[in-house]
């Protein structure tokens, strides 16, 4: 028998189905970047943006279409990282607006609420590109119109859509041609159609479990605000036990006997021929000893929780001395100007400060912060108008989100893409000028800044006509792939034979926590050596993965 109509009810399910099908896919939607660099990140982004609108739709105590598309727009909107999370948190809530008054949606309501939110998720997008996400997302929603004129059956129209999804997700790489120089299609078309797959097989009646890690994409033990001297058995341990010989419910028995004789807070689940444990213990090598006699073991996991308290509680003593200071800060008169700075490396953080940025947000590279992040921080600055430097391309987006959510102060967000595009930017600001001449001639000191960065290739691929191998060091530049080698300060110095040209005048560099002073050091010489016309600065970065942060002047 068809069905013709979902209820609010239906509708939580297939929503919560679909976020849990991206969150089971993040790491391998992640490894589809283009670059093959460390920090490949549109499946984690997709994912924690999504999750906070989980977090409000499981939160609900009454579930109408109302209050579920309230949930699931405000949810994402202010979780969104990213520019794919942003563009689906603007997908969500387009298509929210179009099911907000209705008690059950059919085929028409549906396509409508579709169509909708691929607009309001193009208006978002200053420039957009075909053979992303938001060309996946207008695939669907104009096969979701056609589907809705010639049947009403939910299951033949939500196949259907699903199947045309799909359809244009494999065509993306001839609409970019660096998808198919890198053999990949759209990471974040990709992540659109697993949260598509997954509400369509809640809607069929797969059975889907809908447990959800923690927000930051990690399983966590949670303690308890004991005293350290109450935790029993310090160390959380797991593991999974692959097993050597049959793993019967006689020696489930008696491996969970052990278990209980040297800790507590046991998990032990067998599955076939493979065992999950957890078990908190003062003793983890006893555990793994007697887990190894069943067979080889894997995913070992082993936390200090004594230490995670004490570090939990040194956070919170922060937490409250910084919340103190700016509730002091918030009651004095708002002062003119004020700015924020994303930042990563305590080196760089350092710099920003030196710069007069009242309030740095941790991240950019490793894990792009969210809108939530951004009005948090808007929120901390007593300013009246204040201006984001998000120095990452894929942060500008939610900071562009946060901008639009405010509305007591003037936020101005100044699109860097870098993070010397955020140091030169603020140089540039002259307390003495107006807001818009401040703006006009930060954007403008922009044009005049070539960054290039130095990291390692996590896969094998072909960019650029150059072939990379997994491990490769590589130099990437503004406009693509500058260099690639096997040692890092000879990519780092041919990247910026690319870069530098006649009218250079200085050259940057900030150097990561993998590289010694004495090995910058050393580049620095030989760039004054190179580029005697140039002046050459050598500043430490202490940022993870890119082992050399440049910029040509």
């Amino acid at each position: 028998m068809a069905v013709n109509t979902i209820d609010a009810g239906m509708l939580k399910t297939m929503f919560l189905a679909g976020a849990k099908n991206l969150e089971v896919k993040k790491e391998w939607i992640n490894e589809l970047n283009v670059f093959p660099v460390p920090d490949g990140d549109t499946g984690t982004n997709m994912t924690l943006t999504i999750m906070s609108a989980v977090k409000e739709v499981n939160s609900l105590n009454e579930i109408t279409m109302d209050t579920l598309a309230k949930a699931i727009s405000s949810g994402s909107l202010r979780g969104a990282r990213g520019n794919s999370g942003v563009i689906l948190s603007q997908l969500l809530r387009g298509f929210t607006k179009g099911i907000r008054e209705r008690k059950s949606l059919d085929a028409l309501t549906i396509a409508q609420a579709f169509e909708k939110g691929v607009e309001t998720a193009y208006k978002a997008v200053m420039k957009p590109k075909e053979g992303t996400i938001l060309t996946v997302a207008r695939g669907a929603a104009e096969k979701a119109v056609i589907m809705a004129e010639e049947c009403d059956d939910l299951q033949a129209f939500f196949e259907d859509i699903l199947a045309e999804a799909e359809a244009v997700l494999s065509r993306t790489p001839d609409m970019l041609p660096v998808l198919k120089e890198a053999g990949v299609v759209d990471s974040g078309g990709q992540g659109l159609v697993e949260i598509l797959r997954g509400a369509y097989e809640a809607f069929t009646g797969k059975e889907i479990d809908l447990n959800f890690e923690t927000p930051d994409g990690t399983s966590v033990t949670r303690i308890s605000p004991q005293a350290e001297k109450d935790i029993k058995f310090g160390y959380c341990t797991e593991f999974i036990i692959m097993t050597s010989r049959p793993f019967m419910e006689k020696e489930e028995k008696e491996f969970k006997n052990y278990l209980s004789s040297i800790g507590d807070s046991i998990v032990c689940v067998a599955d076939e021929d493979i065992v999950k444990v957890h078990v908190h213990t003062n003793d983890p090598g006893l555990a793994i000893q007697k887990a190894l006699t069943y067979g080889q073991l894997s995913r070992m996991k082993i936390d200090n929780m004594r230490e995670e308290h004490q570090e939990k509680l040194i956070k919170d003593a922060a937490k409250l001395a910084a919340a103190q200071a700016q509730e002091e800060e918030k009651s004095q008169p708002p002062k003119e100007v004020g700015f924020i700075s994303v930042s990563i490396g305590e080196g760089i953080a350092e710099i920003f400060r030196g710069l007069g940025v009242d309030y740095l947000i941790e991240g950019g590279q490793t894990m792009n912060p969210s809108t939530e992040d951004m009005l948090n921080a808007i929120d901390s600055v007593n300013a009246s108008t204040i201006y984001i430097f998000p120095n990452n391309k894929n942060i500008i987006l939610a900071a562009n989100q946060a901008r639009d959510l405010t509305k007591e102060k003037d936020i101005i967000v100044i699109p860097t893409k870098t993070i010397p595009q955020g140091i030169t930017a603020i140089i540039n600001y002259v307390p003495e000028k107006t807001a818009r001449e401040n703006t006009e001639a930060m954007l403008e000191s922009l044009e005049h800044v070539k960054t290039g960065q130095v990291t390692y290739a996590v896969r094998d691929t072909h960019i650029d006509d150059k072939e990379i191998h997994e491990g490769d060091i590589m130099g990437i530049g503004d406009s693509g792939l500058l260099a690639v080698g096997d040692e890092v300060m000879g990519v780092t110095k041919e990247m910026i034979r690319s870069m530098v040209d006649e009218d250079s005048e200085l050259i940057s560099v900030y150097y990561g926590e993998d590289v010694t002073e004495e090995t910058a050091g050393q580049l620095g010489d030989e760039l004054m050596e190179e580029y005697p016309d140039c002046d050459v600065e050598i500043n430490y970065g202490g940022q993870p993965i890119y082992y050399c942060v440049v910029s040509v002047e």
